[in-house]
């Protein structure tokens, strides 16, 4: 078990470095010179020099390269010289000095992930923290949706296989898994949050927090997450229910259900007890793969419902060509999408025993 999670931590840590790579490369040769665009137009070539200066954009890209990854690693090497990038300066981060050689410190401290361009210096952790929290509650009340709905709906479909209710849910899970997210999204925010608005009191746009109506405190608002959850949750429940109607066919016709039944179990006990938990796996996988990708995924929702999570702050950064901001906000989506595929591989061994892990 100790060697297998080791293994798969040395895979996710080059799969990272892998990602790490792509998006510093992309984001910064690309775009442009990214202190213009924290100064904007009424910059001059001394403002431009400082913030060269100041973050390392004066040095070779190879050089900015390893100057990023010693932001990111939690033991980082800092220069001594306050005119140098990589000087300790407190504003930075909170770091555990370790030893001193020279003109080198070498520190222990959370990994860095810059400061915004458009935020007046806000750090991108902070930006990040701050956003999450809702993509988190909108992708998870969403799988949750997906799961639940989806389960039950495909063992219906296929205990009533070729009847005229499992062509009604597999026509309506293939229309769901064919209809993109921003569409779906649209036409949500319109019907529910406009046209019946006067019988589903909802709103077509809105966030998990909203300021009373006297102006003087949050309060959360747990009807501005239907919309979005069910919209965001639609095209992994239709994977969902296409995914375990077919596991669960075909797990029932194996030796061991024909066997339980020859027991003299109910229908109910060999669904419930032998069936059902072994035609999860590939659900599970399913699930792992769409959690992860819901983070991302909720960037059009987001957007279009007014929703203040993760996903609208990348589309805010991409318009305002905040590097940072969206550098950040998806290396925490690589590192999220890599711990889920191990959590699901342990959770394999766990519903299926012939998964050895090894």
């Amino acid at each position: 078990m100790i060697s297998y999670l080791l293994n798969k931590i040395g895979y996710a840590f080059i799969t990272l470095l892998g990602v790490i790579t792509v998006i510093f490369f992309l984001f910064t040769i690309l775009p442009g010179d990214p202190a213009k665009m924290m100064l904007g137009q009424n910059q001059t070539e001394e403002q431009v020099l400082a913030v060269k200066q100041k973050y390392g954009f004066d040095k070779p890209i190879g050089t900015q390269f390893l100057y990023y990854l010693n932001d990111l690693s939690p033991i980082s090497f800092h220069s001594k010289n306050n005119k140098d990038y990589t000087y300790l300066s407190p504003n930075k981060y909170t770091a555990t000095t370790l030893f001193t050689l020279g003109n080198t410190t070498t520190v222990l401290k959370a990994p860095y992930l810059r400061e915004s361009f458009t935020k007046q210096g806000k750090k991108v952790t902070q930006v990040i923290g701050e956003t999450i929290p809702n993509t988190f509650i909108l992708a998870l009340s969403a799988i949750i949706i997906a799961i639940v709905l989806g389960v039950a709906f495909g063992i219906i479909s296929a205990l009533y296989k070729d009847t005229w209710i499992d062509k009604t849910i597999q026509v309506l899970s293939t229309f769901g898994m064919s209809v993109p997210s921003f569409f779906s999204a649209i036409l949500f925010a319109w019907l529910f949050g406009f046209v019946w608005h006067n019988y589903t009191n909802l709103e077509m746009t809105g966030s998990l927090y909203a300021l009373d109506d006297f102006g003087e405190k949050m309060t959360i608002q747990w009807k501005n997450l239907i919309l979005p959850a069910v919209v965001l949750g639609i095209r992994p429940l239709a994977v969902v229910i296409q995914l375990m109607r077919n596991s669960l066919l075909e797990v029932l016709n194996q030796d061991y259900i024909r066997t339980a039944r020859a027991k003299g179990l109910s229908e109910f006990q060999v669904i419930k007890n032998h069936a059902v938990k072994n035609a999860l796996n590939p659900v599970v996988t399913a699930i792992s793969g769409w959690f992860a990708s819901m983070l991302a995924g909720a960037v059009f929702v987001e957007y279009i419902f007014g929703w203040n999570g993760l996903g609208k702050e990348i589309v805010n950064a991409l318009n305002t060509l905040d590097l940072p901001v969206i550098m950040g906000a998806v290396l925490v989506i690589a590192i999220v999408f890599i711990t889920i595929n191990i959590f699901v591989d342990v959770i394999y061994a766990w519903l299926d025993p012939r998964v050895k892990l090894s």
